[in-house]
This record gives C-alpha cells, sequence and structure tokens, in this order.
C-alpha cells in the first residue's frame, strides 16, 4: 500500500501545479495606453479577426470551444477586421449583416468553411449575397442589412478599435483593453488568455 502513495501524492502534486506562470514580453505585452473594455463588469476579451486570414479559420474552433469555458466574469467579444484589405472589408460587413439578422452563430462557422475549404471568391457583395441565400438567408434582407447605416457604423467601429490597439496581425487576442496575447500556437495563445483573465480578476 505504501508503495503506491508517494507516486499518487506525487502525481497530485503536478496537476495542481501550473506548467507555466505568463511572463510579460514572453507571454503577452501591455499596452502603455490601455483602452476602455467596451462590456461592463465583465472582463473582457477582444479576438480581432476576419473571415479572410487562414489562421483565424484554424483558430476558430478552438476558440469557439474555449469560450463555452469561460468563467462567469469573462466575455468574448469577435471584432472582424480588414487590415486595409477591401476583400476583407466586404467580409466585416457580411459579418455585421448577418449579426443583425440573427444568423451569426448559426453560419459563422460555415463561412469559413467556404472560404478555405470550398475556395468560395467571397470578396464582393454579389457573392456574399448570393452565398447567404443558398444557406437559406432571405435575400433582399440580407442584402438591405449588408448596406445598412447600422452595419456601416459597426464596420467603422470595429476598424477604430483595430487602430486604436494597434493591430497589426490576425487572430490577435487582448484582454481587458491592456494585455495582447502572444504564443507559439493557438492553443498556447488561448491559455495565456485564459489566465490573463485570472491575472485580471485578482487585480
Amino acid at each position: 500500500m505504501s508503495t503506491w502513495r508517494a507516486p499518487i501524492a506525487f502525481l497530485a502534486c503536478l496537476m495542481l501545479a501550473p506548467v507555466w506562470s505568463q511572463e510579460l514580453g514572453r507571454d503577452y505585452t501591455q499596452l502603455t495606453v490601455a483602452q476602455p473594455p467596451t462590456t461592463p463588469g465583465k472582463i473582457e476579451v477582444l479576438e480581432f479577426f476576419s473571415w479572410g486570414c487562414s489562421h483565424c479559420a484554424q483558430m476558430h474552433p478552438l476558440i469557439e470551444q474555449w469560450e463555452r469555458d469561460l468563467p462567469d466574469n469573462a466575455v468574448l467579444v469577435k471584432v472582424p477586421i480588414s487590415l486595409g484589405h477591401r476583400a476583407w472589408g466586404q467580409l466585416v460587413r457580411a459579418y455585421y449583416a448577418l449579426d443583425s439578422l440573427g444568423e451569426l452563430q448559426r453560419l459563422e462557422g460555415a463561412v469559413f468553411e467556404a472560404l478555405h475549404r470550398d475556395r468560395q471568391p467571397l470578396f464582393n457583395e454579389d457573392h456574399i449575397v448570393a452565398w447567404a441565400a443558398s444557406q437559406g438567408v432571405d435575400e433582399a434582407r440580407f442584402r438591405e442589412a449588408f448596406r445598412s447605416p447600422e452595419v456601416s457604423a459597426r464596420a467603422l467601429r470595429a476598424e477604430e478599435l483595430a487602430r486604436g490597439y494597434r493591430v497589426n496581425q490576425t487572430p490577435q487576442i487582448v484582454v481587458q483593453g491592456r494585455y495582447v496575447v502572444l504564443g507559439r500556437t493557438h492553443a498556447e495563445s488561448l491559455t495565456i488568455a485564459r489566465q490573463l483573465i485570472d491575472k485580471v480578476a485578482a487585480e
């Protein structure tokens, strides 16, 4: 009996101890001027991304699961941006158009698949509208939303946020308006982001 107690205790210690702790400059950077979070009462995690970005497509299933495991005090806010690419700008409008129609959750992953698996050129209004219609979205309502002042304002706000945070790549994750996540892999970046949530909560 005694021969098993030490190994079990040792394994328990390994399970309780963190594999590593986040380090400024290695795992994250800190903005000189923090940006105000947009979600009152929550620790806000922003994901700047584009449907046109292949790295964002790889991140998507990971961050979807990660979001489901977030504590109650945290929230993920996805921010579609163009990084100056006109084609990606059309995808930003498509994102907010689908959101305004209540279709975003159903079709977000499907857009990634259409672009990166099926190689569909969803980079102008007509192609995007036709694809949305093929997915059961009312064509007239989607086109109206795509061109609406509300979608234009939300798209402009997303680009302003990206400039405020000095975003120069996608995906990029920022925690509570000040911690910019680094990481060698998408999974590592999400682990760091989760630890930064705990850091903010402790602060």
